[in-house]
């Protein structure tokens, strides 16, 4: 994981000069294959990654009112505004640019509607992806992407 210190007393984004922080559910398969799928698109990384149930991952749930339980959604927390579900599906979109941006379009459809079909995936995510014992350990070359 990450050699940069952060740490979870005052801001656990204070070493990121702002970089968006894409919060995932570490031992989901399916959560895990977008995570890598994000990673080559996203060549200068601009977005950092941490799981759900890592340190920093609970300490920015906790920080912005999140039940650190509760596994069944993405979380993207850029300065102090949080995403979730498909609002934080559509924003990574649009932090990769062109042509992955373009799926801002999505936000025709009602919020309501896209994190219904968000949560009936995230419901089931576990039986159709499975999922793993621990936490995926990222690759060395892009291991100060990640957090811990």
């Amino acid at each position: 994981m990450s050699n940069q210190p952060v740490t979870t007393d005052g801001d656990p984004l204070a070493e990121l000069g702002g970089r968006p922080v894409l919060l995932f559910d570490g031992v989901c398969n399916l959560c895990n294959r977008s995570v890598q799928e994000i990673i080559p698109r996203d060549p200068t990384g601009k977005i950092a990654f941490a799981p759900l149930q890592s340190e920093i991952g609970r300490a920015l749930q906790e920080r912005h009112g999140f039940d650190t339980d509760d596994l069944n959604t993405v979380i993207l927390v850029e300065g102090n505004s949080v995403q979730t579900k498909s609002d934080a599906a559509i924003r990574v979109a649009e932090l990769l640019g062109w042509p992955y941006a373009a799926l801002v379009v999505a936000r025709l459809v009602p919020r309501s509607v896209r994190n219904e079909i968000y949560d009936f995936v995230a419901d089931n995510r576990y039986d159709w992806f499975g999922k793993k014992d621990q936490c995926m350990v990222p690759e060395e070359d892009v291991s100060d992407r990640f957090l811990e």
